[in-house]
């Protein structure tokens, strides 16, 4: 029912602005940029300046997804322009949405500052929506500049606000950001595990859009783990879900990742090398390169000649320095070479499956499938 103080016009507008959010979590993003672009621009001539922040900011994200760069770059215009004129007091929500255009253009010194500045008047006011949109943005700059611990600080800190506030697309894209920070750090198995806690969320919302979002990430992750075979189910269904006239941006990021993993098949072998190339592909973690690290690709490639076989120090040093065993010269020399090669090949260094160490010596695991192109 309509109250005293909400007009019809408010009604359709608020109406409008649902239906354009709807349709964007849908994935439907060009409806969704017809039925809103208009809105904001009614929203902007009669300068209700709140409403209008609210819609660019859902219109960012369709300009994102649908690589309309020269829109970012209107928008982030228009925006400079209200704050030049000073029309109306700034606010978090001006600041975050700012940060948004300049993270979308990668200008991450600039999208910093809005952010933080974003996060300052979010704290000022107390008000824990901006609060927690502004320290979003400032996990997602750290991750473009890799700064990933950072990055999971403020992930961390976000998961303290979420316990005081309900925002459930902001907390799926949270922890997708999440779980894309521990991938970007090598860490699947936890990614993973952050991906489908964002899985159990995204059933209940239904977005459909996080859910491709999602299946594209899971995928990416299996091929970086090694699981080839996986990673390829999820982004084939990531593909088959997407309109690529809608889903540009994501249609583009599998088209990337499929083709650069396309020449890794689905091999019998944990460990193939190629000396010519002075590379070695291991099943989970992929290409691993030995160029200019010849001790290490010498003694990898005696390892691989006959899996299984104890290799005592004596030999080692023999076969791969060409010298002769001096305890006060070798010992140390070994171990830190056999650790610096498990490092390279060990998907996880903590629980070695290749290389083992035994009373007389150092061996590779007999049970290791292993091929040595020369």
């Amino acid at each position: 029912m309509q109250t005293e103080t909400e007009t019809e016009s408010d009604v359709i507008t608020t109406d409008h602005f649902n239906m354009g959010k709807m349709l964007a979590e849908r994935g439907d993003f060009l409806e969704a940029e017809s039925l809103l672009e208009p809105l904001a621009n009614d929203y902007l001539e009669d300068k209700n300046y709140q409403q209008f922040i609210e819609v660019e900011s859902v219109l960012l994200r369709i300009y994102g997804e649908l690589e309309r760069f020269d829109k970012i770059n209107a928008a982030k215009e228009r925006l400079q322009d209200l704050v030049i004129r000073s029309e109306f007091q700034l606010n978090s929500r001006m600041y975050y949405v700012l940060g948004v255009c300049a993270a979308l253009k990668e200008q991450t010194d600039v999208a910093h500052e809005y952010f933080q500045q974003a996060l300052k008047l979010g704290l000022d006011t107390n008000i824990k929506k901006d609060i927690c949109h502004a320290i979003y943005g400032m996990a997602w700059v750290y991750r473009m500049r890799e700064q990933y611990d950072n990055a999971l600080k403020e992930i961390y800190n976000l998961q303290v606000f979420f316990e005081l506030i309900d925002i459930p697309d902001l907390k799926v894209s949270s922890l997708i950001l999440n779980g894309n920070i521990l991938r970007s750090m090598g860490k699947y198995d936890q990614a993973l595990d952050v991906y489908w806690q964002a899985y159990d969320l995204v059933k209940e919302s239904k977005h459909l859009y996080m859910y491709i979002r999602l299946l594209f990430s899971m995928g990416y992750t299996y091929l970086l783990q090694g699981e080839t075979s996986m990673g390829k189910v999820y982004l084939n269904l990531a593909k088959r879900s997407i309109d690529p006239k809608n889903n540009i941006f994501m249609g583009n990021a599998i088209d990337r990742v499929m083709d650069k993993y396309a020449d890794i098949s689905e091999s019998e072998f944990d460990l193939v090398l190629d000396e010519e190339a002075h590379q070695l592909l291991e099943k989970k973690k992929g290409k691993v390169d030995f160029k200019s690290q010849f001790i290490l690709l010498d003694l990898l490639k005696l390892f691989m000649s006959q899996p299984g076989q104890v290799f005592s120090k004596e030999a080692l040093v023999e076969k791969v320095w060409k010298q002769e065993y001096d305890p006060r010269v070798h010992d140390n020399k070994v171990y830190v070479t056999i650790k610096r090669l498990r490092k390279l090949i060990e998907p996880d260094y903590d629980r070695p499956k290749y290389i083992f160490r035994s009373k007389q010596g150092y061996y590779l695991n007999k049970s290791a499938k292993v091929m040595v192109h020369h």
